[in-house]
């Protein structure tokens, strides 16, 4: 376990139950399966990266603990303990899709404060909650600045800043990276993990980089081909604070060879069925 989920755990009741659990889950749109008897769980803190062929229903699975999708009839999802429909997730997570979706006649503060003024906060207060955490979020004198006049690595801090500010247990967080270089990359997911420790969130991650599910993550899930499902539960016992030269371990690369091997084996199973 990682020091900062030992510290998250250390905190809690030792019979806490997982912050969401997910059994016997399916959806189906028309004539497309989805995803079919998916399990899942996620623990109070836990970091947890998501990976899987191309359609494999990452997304799908995203929308419905998002409450935008409700699960077909026979699953079972539970919240903090206590069994819910998709539907009552809605507002109760924090969501980041791929896109940094910023609205471009909003500053960055303002974009930041967005989901807060929906809820019906203060402006002023939530102004000021924002104000103080720019520097954290590296955007200290950039809270004028609008999206066309920032870089694709601070639209997305503006984005997160938005998600850390919705204060929610659990981020969603949709391939936040893909679009960036790979140096801005490889620096948002350190700056990521830092957050992450500081403010103890519950993240669960989809990425199609399997050097970064691993390097992020306390645990890896590979889903099938579609439908799909949980193929591999795959914990990450790598110390944290995590350094980039752990990508050029042994530990590391065993850890990758893995996720591979189960990947190459859907995409393979996907392939066949589509020739």
């Amino acid at each position: 376990m990682s020091s900062a989920l030992a510290e998250t755990a250390a905190a809690m009741p030792a019979s806490a139950p997982p912050l969401l659990e997910m059994s016997g889950i399916g959806k189906r749109f028309g004539a497309v399966q989805a995803v079919q008897n998916l399990a899942l769980s996620v623990q109070p803190g836990e970091f947890v990266t998501l990976v899987g062929p191309s359609g494999c229903g990452k997304s799908t699975l995203f929308n419905m603990v998002a409450g935008l999708d409700e699960p077909d009839p026979g699953g079972i999802l539970r919240f903090k303990g206590r069994g819910c429909h998709a539907r009552e997730l809605l507002g109760r997570v924090s969501f980041m899709p791929q896109r940094d979706l910023l609205l471009p006649w909003r500053n960055v503060i303002d974009n930041a404060i967005l989901a807060q003024e929906i809820e019906g906060a203060n402006r002023r207060e939530a102004r000021a909650r924002a104000l103080a955490m720019l520097p954290e979020f590296g955007l200290a004198g950039f809270e004028k600045q609008y999206p066309h006049q920032l870089s694709g690595g601070m639209r997305q801090r503006v984005a997160l800043m938005r998600t850390f500010l919705f204060e929610r247990e659990l981020l969603l967080l949709d391939e936040p990276f893909g679009a960036l270089d790979a140096l801005t990359r490889s620096m948002m997911q350190r700056w990521l993990l830092e957050l992450w420790q500081h403010h103890r969130r519950t993240i669960l991650f989809i990425t199609h980089d399997v050097d970064e599910a691993i390097f992020l993550g306390d645990r890896v899930l590979v889903m099938t081909a579609r439908p799909g499902s949980v193929k591999l539960s795959l914990p990450v016992n790598l110390p944290r604070p995590r350094d980039p030269a752990l990508l050029t371990s042994p530990e590391f690369t065993a850890l990758k060879r893995e996720v591979l091997d189960a990947i190459e084996e859907e995409a393979m199973k996907s392939f066949m069925a589509s020739a």
